[in-house]
């Protein structure tokens, strides 16, 4: 199949990039032209790219189409101190654009990518407002596209996505960083957060799975899926056995943080319509760790 994917120069998207490609994908990605593409040196030539700030977007449509499907996996978050009208151009405005391509052409499957996890963990981020609310918005609207257009849209309400090659600022890089540093001292929150940890590569399969049934999806529809284990686990669980795992002599201080006001206490996927499709999640968290650890290390020469 033809697939349009939007932030493969990212974290989920590069591994959606690979696996779409070694399941025998043409892979056409959109991304600017300042953007960092080292997570695909390695396959940057099997790729077709389209630069959105150098041309009109509905040349990759034309150019590169007609797609089969779209993954949307580009998104602002607000880390870097976007304005509101930054974070409503980047989620939901081209979005729009781009899900209206997708009707003018003739694509049938809409992929919209939406974490689901409001949590900042054991440290604060009070960023996040903006881009549930746009965020929330966008998948109003492809509601609406998906009734008006007869395409169907799928919506991946994702839970706490890990692995390989994410953002060191990250919460589960950040520890392991920290833990791989002789004497650190990590400052945390009680750790009694829940949370759904999920590995990249079980998420990648979700969205595998939509685009190898995308015939039998309904058409005219918006669906939407929890992605995650199904399971949650206590923030200070995770720390204690990333602690364990890097056999670490780092000073975990637990409540060294406050909690913030209205802290989701306890989030976790409904992976019941997802298994429904035949998902399972393949990697425990004990085994992404692991392996986690072993790139780190490996990377670091430790």
């Amino acid at each position: 199949m033809k697939v349009l994917l939007t932030g493969a120069t990212g974290f989920l998207g590069s591994h959606l990039a690979r696996a779409l490609l070694a399941e025998g994908h043409q892979v056409t990605i959109l991304k600017r032209s300042t953007s960092d593409c080292s997570r695909l040196a390695d396959i940057a030539s099997e790729l077709a790219a389209c630069d959105v700030d150098a041309a009109d977007l509905l040349s990759a449509f034309s150019r590169h189409g007609p797609f089969d499907a779209v993954m949307h996996a580009a998104t602002a978050y607000g880390r870097r101190g976007e304005s509101e009208a930054a974070l409503v151009e980047a989620n939901v405005l081209f979005p729009l654009r781009l899900l209206r391509a997708c009707c003018e052409y003739g694509t049938g499957l809409f992929v919209n990518t939406d974490t689901f996890s409001r949590a900042s963990l054991a440290f604060g981020a009070t960023h996040l407002a903006g881009y549930h609310l746009t965020k929330k918005q966008f998948a109003e609207w492809g509601a609406h596209a998906a009734v008006q257009y007869g395409l169907t849209f799928a919506n991946m309400r994702l839970e706490h996505v890990y692995g390989p090659d994410d953002q060191p600022d990250k919460f589960i890089p950040y520890v392991i960083r920290q833990c791989l540093q002789d004497g650190a001292r990590l400052a945390l929150t009680s750790g009694e957060q829940k949370r759904d940890f999920v590995y990249v590569t079980d998420v990648v399969e979700a969205y595998l799975l939509l685009l190898r049934q995308k015939d039998s999806l309904p058409k005219g529809a918006y669906l939407e899926y929890q992605v995650g284990t199904g399971r949650a686990t206590a923030v200070r669980e995770l720390v204690e056995k990333i602690h364990s795992l890097t056999c670490s002599t780092a000073q975990l201080q637990f409540g060294a943080l406050p909690q913030r006001p209205g802290e989701l206490m306890c989030s976790q996927a409904d992976t019941r319509k997802l298994r429904e499709l035949g998902w399972k999640e393949r990697v425990s968290l004990e085994q992404g760790l692991t392996m986690l650890l072993q790139k780190e290390t490996a990377k670091n020469g430790k």
